[in-house]
């Protein structure tokens, strides 16, 4: 089957973009290209990457010939220059419906957040949310993955922490009384991904997608400190005001902010509880993978001597 990713060179794009060409699939990846971590996923055997954004209809559906299903991978937790949330989450969807529909392509998935939602302030949460109702209103079938906190190699949540930790064993919680997470191991998320684009069993479902256990977020960053080899790191409570101040420099006057206000959002109200209006995956499909210290040394950067 040919499958086209929007997104394709990120993060969990790139993930589903090797399983699926392990397996004998048809592999389009559609990306600005500004992402350089892994430049070996654009010239895998069945897969051919097409530079470009989408903003652009046109090309998009040029792209998109062909393919029997589309994974929308795009988007961002943070804004920068013309990247904004708007253009990403709800622009980029209705592009992507229109190329879609000249395409003939028969097939949406989007990956989403699990707590987005239209009653929040906070911008990613919104856009994301509506991007989700372009999809759900576009006529086309559609899958919407609604995911925790995913991790894995060359994610944000293990490249950041790992290091912040090398360089200072001290984490900030999120809040005095902090709210817990259900990580997802990305493994388990391309499994699902997978499934929506090659099969019908997820057909027009909201889907959402939790790790097998339920922890503080400064319990998960011990496991990592331990990994690394750490044996003792300090945790200190932060009011969440503090973290939101701390994000708003950091995007503003750091070129590599230690920390989004989306992410401050995400800790500040947990990530282990799914919406009203999804559903939990079957059975066979609701991620097993746990967050051991083998699991995260799977993930960790390559540090610099």
């Amino acid at each position: 089957m040919k499958i086209a990713i929007t997104g394709g060179t990120g993060f969990i794009g790139r993930h589903l973009a090797r399983d699926l060409a392990e397996r004998g699939h048809q592999v389009v990846l559609i990306a600005r290209g500004y992402d350089t971590r892994d430049m070996s996923v654009r010239t895998l055997e069945n897969v051919t990457f097409v530079p470009g954004n989408i903003n652009n209809v046109p090309k998009l559906s040029q792209a998109f010939a062909g393919c029997a299903a589309v994974a929308i991978c795009s988007g961002t937790s943070r804004e920068q220059g013309s990247q904004t949330y708007l253009q990403l989450h709800v622009n980029g969807a209705s592009n992507i419906v229109a190329a879609a529909r000249q395409a003939g392509v028969k097939k949406l998935v989007l990956m989403s957040y699990l707590r987005a939602r239209p009653d929040i302030a906070s911008t990613y949460h919104t856009t994301k949310w509506e991007g989700e109702e372009i999809i759900r209103k576009s006529g086309l079938d559609y899958t919407i993955i609604k995911s925790g906190l995913v991790y894995g190699s060359g994610g944000h949540l293990l490249d950041n922490l790992g290091h912040l930790l090398r360089r200072l064993p001290i984490f900030a919680r999120v809040g005095f009384r902090e709210k817990t997470v259900r990580l997802v191991a990305v493994e388990d998320l391309v499994a699902i991904l997978r499934v929506a684009l090659l099969e019908d069993r997820l057909s027009n479902q909201t889907v959402a997608v939790l790790g097998p256990e339920e922890f503080p977020f400064s319990s998960g960053v011990r496991r990592i400190a331990q990994a690394m080899g750490k044996k003792k790191i300090l945790v200190l409570p932060l009011p969440v005001r503090a973290h939101r101040l701390l994000a708003w420099f950091s995007e503003r006057f750091m070129p590599k902010p230690l920390v989004a206000a989306s992410q401050v959002q995400m800790l500040a109200e947990g990530s282990s509880k799914p919406l009203p209006g999804s559903q939990m995956p079957p059975e066979d499909l609701v991620p097993t993978t746990r967050f051991t210290e083998d699991q995260i040394r799977k993930g960790l950067p390559t540090f610099e001597k």
